[in-house]
């Protein structure tokens, strides 16, 4: 049984993924370089949809590229230990954590900027006093800007 053979429209159609996004992950190496027709058409199969609804996943739950290529070195040999995956995923959830209680203080530090301001002037804004000088603020870091 011969697989379907279709081009990087359908691809991008089946996988809900831009083309210029398809001929970048082929760019970086994530996709492999897809058959070419006669007349240097890009053609795919099925293999390119999956792999790419993975990479389109991974991205959307976070991965940066680079652990997307690492998960799909694993998942291209699945006879490897699962151990590796779990390494990655969890430095993602640990990345995740650490932005949610980043976000968590930029709420705190916005809700105490806003309980701040009595309303007036801009003269007597206490929201751009503190915007101007990050000094006034009660956290260090906010969403992830390190000072």
């Amino acid at each position: 049984m011969n697989a379907e053979i279709f081009t990087i429209g359908r691809l991008s159609r089946e996988a809900a993924c831009n083309v210029q996004t398809i001929r970048y992950y082929e760019q970086i190496g994530l996709l492999p370089a897809p058959l070419r027709s006669s007349g240097n058409q890009r053609l795919y199969d099925e293999s390119w949809t999956r792999r790419l609804r993975f990479i389109r996943h991974a991205r959307d739950l976070g991965f940066e590229l680079d652990n997307v290529r690492i998960l799909l070195d694993l998942a291209d040999d699945p006879s490897k230990s699962c151990e590796a995956v779990d390494e990655v995923a969890g430095g993602q959830l640990a990345q995740v954590e650490q932005r949610i209680r980043d976000l968590q203080a930029l709420k705190r530090e916005l809700q105490r900027m806003l309980k701040l301001c009595q309303g007036g002037t801009v003269a007597d804004c206490r929201i751009i006093e503190t915007l101007g000088n990050h000094d006034l603020c009660i956290a260090d870091t906010h969403a992830g800007n390190k000072r």
